[in-house]
């Protein structure tokens, strides 16, 4: 722990080994247990053992297979009798080998001890996997072995050493050549010194294109020197930064009684009247398993009620809108293709989480097998968040005042240029939000002129491509356990005439999304556009349906043209929301592998089927995120951009679920 946090100390919960937790806890269910390093080592093991690693065999993803939805009783299996499954761990992996054989989709049982599938893939049919680390660095040390690209930065007076190259996914194009291999295109950025930004120095007017596989150059394309920006962006230099303020005061938050959620079997969490399982995936980051909440009635009677089985952001994409011929290629599958989660940042007290923190340190496999912990990868902790509900009665007399607080469940990623927060957070009164924060450092490249229309100027001749961060929500519903059903509710306008003689009248209109052929939706803020999903057969004391609203923020989506070649790869974010028929095998809403994949596979592909939707079992996908126009705030360090939804409870509780949350404590500065 760094001095900087150090006078924190007493703040840190330090994880705990989540098999060894599971099995001395009063959690029973292993099943959504953290991987372990025994479990990752054992995968390979097997792995080896099937005759399938070799020397040149790289792991470019591995993780935990869902257990079959639902399996979670609504209640611990000790408090209620009912007896669990029996564990059956299984991962799975995708193979890459480096010297060219084909790639393997593989499920291993570590439970077992055998190799459950092996599928061995077609490139050009499939997609590539996922891009590799080693790869990055692969893209430079090519490139500096070919003679197109040295004579082209001779040609602008630049020396190899002090150029960067960004490894960037190659998507597909009108290139027939780039089938089935294994593509990157690498864009340059001058690096002055050890410390200096390179973002601010971009090699404009120059791309090439890397087979990473056969370590070949396949094109450079030279469309001319452009000036690279000289300033420098270095937002650490006190050039930049001026003179420290000193006019903060400490904030301090404590606990002195510890927080007021547990963990229990090393990441199974109970706060307030929230019960679920905290999940990692090096693919999705975050995903959280099987959460209930304990409705509790006024007679003292409790419910665990289950809400959703699943939530995760399943796919992240961020297309650039500049058409340069440099740069129109532009457009990268975060989660698909880079795989945020094994990517997450070691948090530290008092700088990415500040309070009285829970940590968990989520264990992932690197390239070559190898158990990897993230220490301290994900962040839990309370906060305080303004008021709950008031009121002041002039009949009564009664002045009522309640706090909310809400469950942070977090972790931040880094890829490449941008770093990104996933934030989940539980209020008191039952409703969910995620949170996106954006920030680190935008993309750049020359500014044409102080009028092109696809950059913002950030600096004397540096711009920065207008772009968008698109994301997709998995939410396996799952209200009372039970089938659900997904309606449309827009604010309807009654026009003035008989029945409304004065003009005043407003209604809502609900539709039953019925099928999946009509289950992808825009969003329409003009009406106030939500999406009710409920359980027709659970109903409420007034005698409805129970059921939770999505509310999305109405963003913008895909802004790219319906023709596109992104618009076909992430036809996710062509619309606000999507709904499907579960089935296991559809995991994410681009298919399985994005790299190099043309489209069509994902949503398109489950929709296309046009099962029944009504009182089923169902998935629902919403798509939000950010369409960025940077502005010179921006440079040379991004403050963070927020986007998210919420999805609340709408008829789910017979009342108020909070009227039992205490007044503000006395001794503090509320005097009730």
């Amino acid at each position: 722990m760094t001095a900087e946090t150090a006078t924190h100390e007493h703040a840190c919960h330090e994880p705990q080994d989540a098999a060894t937790a599971a099995a001395t806890s009063g959690h029973p269910d292993a099943r959504f247990a953290l991987a372990t390093a025994e479990e990752i080592t054992a995968v390979r093991a097997i792995l080896a053992g099937a005759g399938l690693w070799t020397e040149t065999t790289r792991i470019a993803y591995l993780g935990l297979v869902d257990p079959p939805r639902g399996s979670r009783p609504a209640a611990g299996g000790e408090q209620t009798g009912v007896v669990l499954p029996e564990v059956d761990r299984r991962f799975r992996v995708f193979l890459h080998d480096v010297a060219g054989a084909a790639p393997h989709d593989v499920t291993v049982s570590v439970t077992r001890g055998e190799v459950d599938t092996d599928v061995e893939l077609d490139t050009s049919v499939t997609g590539e996997l996922p891009v590799l680390e080693e790869e990055f660095e692969a893209v430079e040390q090519i490139l500096n072995a070919d003679e197109r690209w040295l004579d082209a930065l001779a040609a602008r007076g630049l020396d190899p050493a002090t150029v960067r190259v960004a490894p960037l996914s190659a998507g597909v194009f009108e290139y027939p050549e780039e089938k089935g291999r294994r593509i990157l295109r690498g864009l340059a950025f001058v690096q002055e010194h050890a410390t200096d930004s390179p973002w601010a120095h971009p090699v404009d007017g120059l791309v090439a294109y890397i087979d990473v596989v056969n370590r070949s150059v396949d094109q450079v394309l030279d469309f001319g020197m452009v000036p690279v920006p000289a300033e420098h962006g270095n937002f650490t230099d006190p050039e930049l930064t001026g003179e420290i303020r000193t006019s903060q005061k400490p904030i301090e938050i404590t606990q002195p009684e510890g927080p007021s959620f547990t963990v229990a079997g090393g990441n199974h969490v109970e706060w307030e009247r929230w019960s679920l399982d905290v999940g990692f995936d090096v693919r999705e980051g975050l995903v959280l398993h099987n959460i209930s909440f304990d409705d509790v009635k006024p007679d003292g009677t409790t419910r665990r009620r289950r809400i959703l089985d699943r939530a995760s952001i399943a796919e992240m994409v961020v297309p650039y809108g500049d058409p340069s011929p440099v740069r129109s290629w532009q457009n990268y599958f975060d989660t698909g293709e880079y795989l945020v989660g094994q990517y997450a940042n070691s948090l530290e007290l008092g700088c990415d989480c500040l309070g009285e923190i829970t940590y968990l340190s989520p264990v992932v496999s690197d390239a070559f097998g190898n158990p990897r912990t993230i220490t301290n990868g994900i962040c839990m902790h309370e906060e305080d968040w303004s008021i709950l509900s008031k009121h002041s009665d002039l009949w009564t007399g009664i002045s009522y005042v309640r706090r909310n607080r809400r469950l942070v469940i977090s972790f931040f990623t880094t890829i490449g240029n941008y770093d990104y927060g996933f934030y989940w957070y539980l209020y008191l009164d039952g409703t969910i939000e995620f949170e996106a924060k954006a920030t680190g450092i935008v993309f750049t490249s020359a500014q044409p002129s102080k009028d092109y229309p696809y950059s913002s100027e950030m600096a004397p001749g540096l711009g920065a491509p207008f772009h968008q961060h698109l994301f997709s929500a998995r939410l396996d519903f799952a209200l009372d356990g039970g089938p659900n059903r997904v309606e449309e509710e827009d604010a309807v306008r009654v026009p003035m005439g008989p029945g409304n003689e004065r003009g005043n009248a407003f209604t809502r209109r609900r539709t039953v999304i019925a099928r999946e052929s009509e289950a992808a939706r825009e969003n329409n803020t003009a009406a106030g556009r939500s999406w009710v999903v409920s359980n027709p057969e659970s109903l409420n004391r007034l005698g409805d349906p129970v059921a939770y609203k999505i509310h999305a923020q109405g963003m913008p989506t895909l802004l790219a043209d319906p023709g596109s070649s992104v618009a076909a790869r992430a036809a996710f974010a062509t619309k606000a929301l999507w709904v499907t028929r579960y089935d296991e095998s559809e995991r994410y809403p681009t298919g399985d592998f994005v790299n190099q994949h043309p489209g069509g596979a994902g949503l398109p592909a489950f929709q296309s089927q046009d099962r029944d939707l009504d009182g089923t079992d169902l998935v629902v996908w919403h798509t939000f995120g950010l369409t960025h126009f940077p502005r010179p705030e921006d440079w040379p360090m991004m403050p963070v951009d927020h986007v998210g939804f919420k999805i609340r409870p709408e008829g789910f509780f017979d009342r108020s679920p909070v009227l039992d949350v205490p007044a503000p404590a006395a001794g503090g500065h509320c005097h009730m």
